[in-house]
């Protein structure tokens, strides 16, 4: 029974890597580690943690996402602990290759004594959402950060194996993106990307529910739902310099997610995860959209 339902989840990993999705794994808080399934050392003694993950992908217009991140997570007691994350994204196409550091994110973590746990931080840019091309500004599909400073607040609740978390990512700034259509030729690619001039990008709350299921000695699957919710229309600057929404641009994202875990030893576990949606909003002007992408992550702990 063990080895079938094992089975059946690389099965939902791969095929999950291929159906359209449009995640938050580029530079969202539904990857933030508080923030993510229920991992049986949160409340180990053991104070330090390093991570190491890439990700390969498909996005919209035959782009090719490569992404990497580097994360640092400290347990200062059984109480406490704060989390350190920096990404990196690279976009390709047959003629356009872009690369460059994403977000860091920073984030603190107090956690009761009944199993639940506050989650607080913010995402900082490392770049400033208007990348050029030939002096001309690339739409947030070739972006490797939005360029936003983010607010992050969340809760957690562990009920045996389940975990239930709620979270808000608001944007306190906006980036500096100025691409438009309207600056390229009728024939260029560019031309049937939606403007995102003065972009202006609104917030998200998630709601997720996890199911941590241990198979065997080393190995841990956990299943999963994610829902997302854009708080409203994203707007842009017009040709005429006046303000619109994006029509479509709000609403709900639910994803069913999995996580497959091999713990090598006390210290060292190999990740794998990959998501697939249910419902997906209409418009995506963030460039945010994947329809194929899977993560492998390490972590070491000592």
């Amino acid at each position: 029974m063990k080895l079938t339902a094992l089975f059946s989840s690389v099965v939902f990993v791969i095929a999950a890597s291929r159906v359209c999705a449009q995640g938050c794994s580029d530079a969202g808080f539904c990857t933030i580690d508080a923030l993510k399934s229920p991992d049986g050392d949160s409340t180990s003694e053991k104070s330090l943690q390093l991570k190491l993950g890439a990700t390969f992908g498909k996005a919209d217009h035959d782009i090719t996402i490569l992404a990497s991140y580097l994360e640092y997570n400290r347990q200062i007691n059984k109480h406490w602990s704060y989390d350190m994350k920096l990404t990196q994204l690279a976009q390709l196409t047959d003629s356009i290759k872009t690369n460059g550091l994403g977000d860091l994110f920073l984030t603190g973590t107090y956690k009761t004594n009944n199993k639940t746990a506050f989650t607080m931080g913010v995402k900082l840019p490392l770049a400033d959402g208007n990348k050029e091309r030939n002096g001309l500004p690339l739409p947030n599909d070739f972006q490797s950060s939005l360029g936003t400073i983010d607010f992050i607040a969340g809760i957690s609740k562990d009920w045996k194996k389940f975990r239930f978390t709620a979270a808000v990512q608001q944007p306190l700034t906006q980036g500096e993106n100025t691409f438009s259509p309207e600056l390229f030729d009728s024939l260029s690619a560019f031309s049937s990307f939606q403007s995102t001039r003065g972009f202006q990008r609104r917030g998200d709350v998630l709601a997720r529910v996890n199911y941590a299921w241990q198979l065997k000695q080393h190995w841990k699957i956990t299943p999963g739902l994610l829902a997302i919710y854009h708080l409203g229309e994203d707007t842009y600057h017009d040709e005429f310099d006046v303000r619109k929404p994006i029509s479509g641009s709000e609403g709900l994202t639910l994803n069913g997610t999995l996580f497959v875990q091999y713990s090598i030893n006390k210290s060292h576990k190999l990740e794998l995860s990959a998501g697939t949606p249910f419902v997906v909003r209409e418009v995506r002007p963030d460039g945010l959209t994947r329809s194929f992408v899977a993560t492998l992550e390490w972590k070491w702990t000592f």
